[in-house]
């Protein structure tokens, strides 16, 4: 399989990501975030640029996904379903799930979904009630790459542009 494309977006260059940055109890742990949706990574540039008053930057790699899925400990999650919202309330509650992980892909809760996953988080929703509400949306994609020596080998800068 060739590489596939993901990018990240941010206010800054990233030629050599570093998986231990950022926040621990994000959707998938602390790691380096990318996407495969172009206008995903756009978005949440701008939304960051936005904040700090800079120029949103469009980061480009190119992933050997073939390469983490031989070598690395992978878990993807192809819908919003239990056992993605158990890992993300997991997650946001300090429990670290991604631990055993290199790669972890799968559905962002992002604006269009976290009010369910605070509800059920809070205890004010059943994880039935969640579930029901969860399949009402396509799942964007976020991939977390938590091992620096696999994302080293694998994944190579391919350029940035400014939004």
């Amino acid at each position: 399989m060739r590489d596939l494309i993901v990018y990240h977006g941010t206010t800054l260059m990233v030629k050599h990501p570093i998986c231990k940055f950022g926040r621990q109890n994000l959707d998938f742990g602390q790691g380096f975030y990318v996407t495969d949706i172009r206008q995903q990574a756009v978005d949440w540039a701008i939304r960051m640029a936005r904040s700090k008053m800079e120029t949103p930057i469009l980061n480009r790699y190119k992933l050997n996904r073939d390469g983490f899925l031989s070598e690395g400990h992978v878990l993807i999650f192809k819908a919003y379903d239990e056992e993605w919202l158990r890992f993300i309330v997991a997650s946001r509650t300090e429990q670290n799930p991604a631990k055993d992980y290199d790669y972890i892909e799968g559905g962002v809760a992002n604006d269009r979904v976290v009010d369910t996953v605070n509800l059920f988080m809070q205890g004010l929703m059943t994880m039935e009630t969640a579930l029901s509400r969860l399949s009402e949306h396509q799942p964007n994609n976020q991939i977390c790459l938590l091992n620096q020596q696999l994302t080293d080998k694998y994944l190579k800068f391919d350029g940035t542009e400014e939004l």
